[in-house]
């Protein structure tokens, strides 16, 4: 499904060359928008991190 939406995206690309600043411009305000949120942020990383963290025991018996 990715490869799809990213072939489509690149078929547009190369007919309309410029729908690329529309395109980083829609990019740039999805991201800002993203990194507003704290919240989004926090889970982005926990998510990114959660890999790398050891495995605990249970906190209580």
């Amino acid at each position: 499904m990715k490869a799809i939406l990213f072939g489509a995206l690149l078929g547009v690309l190369l007919v309309w060359p410029a729908a690329l600043s529309l395109t980083a411009a829609i990019v740039t305000a999805v991201v800002a928008a993203v990194l507003s949120k704290p919240v989004l942020v926090a889970f982005g990383v926990g998510l990114a991190v959660r890999p790398y963290l050891p495995r605990s025991r249970r906190w209580a018996r």
